[in-house]
């Protein structure tokens, strides 16, 4: 009996705090006139996170997925039922999306460095190397080509009224302070120029991605050229600083719901149904264009190497499954390798070079979520991208790929990435993280899937792809 009452305590305050939040939000603060109406807000904030705090983590068992969406919703709801007074809680998403920002640049320089100076002497790397990374890279960025033009004709972030584009900017100054420069960095030359650092170090201190990016990949580089007994303890102690980065990720994603919550709430009180209706046809876009691609893979499949796209896609079924369901590159990692080995005839070697560097390098469904994302967020804020300014997203989103850790998550961090690097209002991201998990589910197969061809492909190059029997075949 004990337990049992004890059990019901935080159900009953759960339902107080939303009856007290109810209560405190339906009578003006200045109506307490011995309490200071700061003090009134503050305590509207804290009843509605112990609500939110017992759902979430002591009311029902929930994959962290599912309590992003749930936040989304009860955001959205939350918005609608108290308007603009819902605002107040904002601050809480906020802190969510600081604490992203602040892990962007040590793990970005950490994860590309260790994952170039990985691959081994570039001398040695040979044909296979160049081939793998030449076909990576060029599909990345032809798979985030598709996602801009499918962001561009179809426009699911326009439509919203001119005053709520306004009010988005206006709310969003500090983090759009750049916008007024988007239309001067359409030079292409100058671009490619001002990716090389004159000091890597103050380009840590003000956030300048690219030139991060390109003195984290020369540093991998050096490190792959020097000797092994000296490069070690360099890499051991960046492996480490990109592990703890990853575990800092694992902690955000888990106040997500919460930061989640706050954001759409607070831009849905404010600008109402609109913004909910822009959400849903960026989805349905974002998947549509990672549909279509994954019908790419087989053709190319077949061109160069002859096999049938049916047994291509039939053999890499299981990867297939597993990374729709962890969201994990890595995690399928062995699962694909076996796959390419048993049912697609790819030899050992081949396989364990161009797979385990395709789980880092090859990014091809994140990268079409990036195209899309980026400039669906810039068409919600009404910011017009010129063609300089979608170049440099598929500039820095290939680039990002590079780097990226095969982890559930992770794709909203190399959105961080590029949105900062062409200037777009961060707190954009807030409008889709309910629906990460599931356009994640669908970008990493879609990276899978591009790594396997990957590696049908090389092998078919190097004449060295085995024929498989009529019983595998039909397996």
């Amino acid at each position: 009996m004990p337990q049992k009452k004890s059990s019901l305590i935080f159900p009953i305050l759960a339902v107080l705090s939303a009856a007290a939040f109810t209560l405190l939000y339906l009578i003006p603060p200045d109506r307490f006139t011995p309490v200071p109406a700061d003090l009134i807000r503050i305590a509207r904030v804290f009843l509605l996170l112990f609500a939110l705090y017992y759902l979430f983590e002591r009311g029902f068992r929930m994959q962290i997925y599912t309590k992003i969406l749930l936040g989304l919703v009860l955001g959205a709801l939350a918005g609608l039922i108290f308007h603009e007074s819902i605002a107040e809680i904002k601050p809480v998403g906020t802190a969510f999306i600081r604490m992203i920002q602040m892990i962007v640049i040590p793990l970005v320089f950490a994860s590309l460095l260790v994952g170039t100076a990985s691959l081994g002497d570039p001398k040695k790397m040979g044909r296979i190397g160049a081939k793998t990374l030449l076909y990576y890279l060029l599909y990345t960025a032809f798979a985030i080509a598709i996602g801009l033009v499918l962001a561009n004709v179809f426009k699911p972030g326009s439509g919203l009224p001119e005053q709520v584009q306004a009010r988005l900017l206006q709310d969003y100054q500090g983090q759009a302070g750049d916008l007024s420069g988007l239309s001067e960095r359409t030079n292409p030359i100058d671009t490619l120029l001002n990716i090389i650092p004159t000091n890597p170090m103050e380009a840590m201190s003000q956030g300048v991605l690219l030139q991060i990016i390109f003195f984290s990949i020369f540093t991998g580089i050096a490190l792959a050229l020097i000797p092994k007994k000296k490069a070690d303890p360099v890499l051991k102690f960046f492996d480490g600083i990109n592990d703890a980065m990853i575990q800092i990720v694992h902690i955000a994603i888990r106040i997500a719901p919460y930061g989640v919550f706050a954001l759409i709430a607070s831009v849905v009180g404010s600008f109402g149904m609109d913004i909910l209706l822009s959400l849903m046809k960026y989805c349905l876009i974002t998947i549509g264009g990672m549909i279509f691609l994954n019908f790419t893979y087989p053709p190319v499949v077949y061109f160069f190497s002859g096999m049938s796209p049916w047994q291509f896609m039939k053999g890499i079924r299981s990867p297939q499954l597993i990374a729709f369901s962890t969201s994990s590159s890595s995690a399928t990692l062995p699962v694909t390798i076996k796959a390419c080995e048993e049912n697609l005839g790819v030899p050992s070697d081949i396989a364990s070079f161009v797979l385990p560097l395709g789980a880092t390098v090859n990014m091809n469904g994140t990268a079409l979520y990036q195209g899309v994302s980026a400039v669906f967020i810039a068409q919600v804020y009404g910011i017009g991208l010129t063609l300089g300014d979608q170049l440099l997203i598929v500039l820095t989103a290939t680039l990002a790929s590079i780097g990226a850790a095969g982890a559930p998550g992770v794709g909203m961090l190399m959105l961080v990435i590029v949105l900062k690097q062409v200037g777009i209002p961060l707190e954009g991201i807030s409008l889709i993280l309910g629906v990460e998990r599931i356009l994640d589910m669908f970008r990493t197969t879609l990276n899978i899937t591009g790594d396997a061809s990957a590696a049908v492909v090389i092998a078919a190059s190097e004449g060295e792809l085995k024929p498989l029997s009529k019983s595998r075949e039909n397996a």
